[in-house]
């Protein structure tokens, strides 16, 4: 399994900000209000991925006093990682969309005004989103073992 690329990211991010924003451009006046605190939810799945990682990564670093992590759990907890990474960067590139069309509109309209706080919100909680399944990610790589890389490295000597 490959492990996420930060292009794949962006790529992702660029084409959900460009789709949002022409939504916006289009029809605007139909969308409701959107709710302050919409990107909490990113937030919550955030806290929840850095959480199992930081329980993941002294198991999988085999500290003492710790039970070795199954494969599979890895495995689960990688490919949980790279949806929610995806996850953020599609909705990061969503509130950015928002943003760019309800920024300029502030002084003109209340609705882009209260807008604007839930797409700061949003994208922030994003942002934390895509930090945090990354780190998930990064704790579920295979340790490197120092014993084996001295005896490799003394074997070409």
């Amino acid at each position: 399994m490959k492990f996420t690329r930060a292009r794949d990211l962006v790529i992702a991010g660029v084409i959900a900000g460009v789709l949002v924003n022409l939504f916006l451009l289009l029809d605007y006046d139909a969308v409701p209000p959107l709710p302050g605190l919409a990107g909490i939810t990113l937030l919550v799945l955030a806290l929840i991925e850095a959480g199992l990682a930081w329980s993941l990564r002294g198991r999988i670093r085999r500290k003492p006093g710790t039970e070795p992590v199954r494969a599979m759990t890895a495995v689960r907890a990688v490919a949980l990682a790279k949806a929610s990474s995806v996850l953020g960067a599609l909705m990061a590139g969503g509130w950015l969309g928002v943003l760019v069309y309800v920024l300029p509109r502030n002084a003109l309209s209340t609705a882009a005004a209260n807008d604007t706080t839930s797409g700061f919100v949003g994208l922030v909680c994003a942002a934390v989103l895509i930090a945090a399944a990354l780190w998930l990610e990064y704790v579920c790589r295979t340790p490197k073992d120092n014993v084996d890389d001295r005896s490799e490295h003394d074997s070409r000597s």
